[in-house]
């Protein structure tokens, strides 16, 4: 395996690459304290919309790591960005499936956000309910939601997902993701989402965006093949991928794509970074 050369700006995932739910990995630390040693700049990009910037900020905080909110992004931040790209936030009114990590970004925006049972209705113009029905992952799901965004989306409305991973590494095991969500929602629309999280390229654009980074020097670093690996080969850029969260050695075994660099964890990360300086 190639040591690692010319690298100036990481885009890290985070659930199954730091932590395994509040759990923090071993070397996190140390990780940290060499990415700021050697002035490699990094955005902390994740599929997971549930927490805010902020919240991100805390947890990390609660781990020993102080990052800034600037150095965060998350698929609701670039689905939030990519929506006002496409819209006019101030005429344009989204029902959201989502906890406040997906909520707050679509408001800072200025986008109008409908309840529960907010419906367009064919022939009474009073009744306004959702241009687009966003959907990221929710611990606070409910039937009353899922009947809302089914019926929005029958009714017209735009389907969009933050990310469709469909499991997610937690301090118990691998639980069931956004993705699962969004499978009983196409099974009940027959309309399947737009996603902006990995492994489209958007969020890897926005990040390098962020960064001031250009391709050659920035790499991805993540667990899950299908997502954050496929993302950076379309973004054109390296990645690593750690085997402490969904993907497994066997997974790469039949993968059409595959990481750069292949490694255990973020200590052994870390090493190969300490070697480079």
């Amino acid at each position: 395996m190639a040591d690692f050369t010319n690298i100036r700006a990481l885009i890290i995932d985070m659930d199954g690459v730091l932590w395994h739910g509040t759990n923090p990995l071993p070397g996190l630390s140390d990780f940290f304290q060499t990415l700021r040693r050697l002035n490699i700049r990094f955005i902390l990009a994740t599929n997971n919309a549930s927490l805010t910037q902020s919240q991100y900020v805390t947890k990390l905080a609660n781990m020993g790591i102080a990052v800034a909110q600037h150095e965060i992004l998350t698929s609701a931040m670039a689905t939030a960005l990519y929506l006002a790209e496409h819209n006019n936030p101030a005429t344009t009114r989204v029902f959201v499936v989502g906890e406040a990590g997906a909520t707050q970004p679509l408001i800072e925006r200025g986008f109008t956000l409908t309840g529960l049972y907010e419906i367009k209705k064919h022939g009474d113009p009073s009744q306004k309910g959702a241009d687009i029905v966003v959907c990221g992952k929710d611990q606070t799901l409910t039937w009353d939601k899922l009947a809302t965004a089914t019926l929005n989306i029958r009714a017209g409305a735009q389907f969009i997902a933050t990310n469709a991973d469909t499991t997610l590494p937690t301090e118990y095991g691998i639980t069931l993701g956004n993705g699962a969500i969004l499978a009983a929602l196409q099974v009940a629309t027959g309309v399947a989402p737009i996603s902006i999280g990995k492994p489209e390229p958007i969020m890897y654009q926005q990040a390098m965006l962020l960064l001031g980074a250009d391709p050659a020097e920035t790499v991805a670093i993540g667990d899950r093949l299908e997502t954050d690996i496929l993302g950076a080969v379309r973004a054109g850029i390296r990645s690593v991928m750690v085997l402490t969260g969904v993907s497994t050695e066997d997974d790469l075994k039949t993968s059409a794509y595959q990481p750069t660099w292949v490694m255990p964890d973020i200590i052994a990360v870390t090493q190969a970074l300490q070697k480079m300086a």
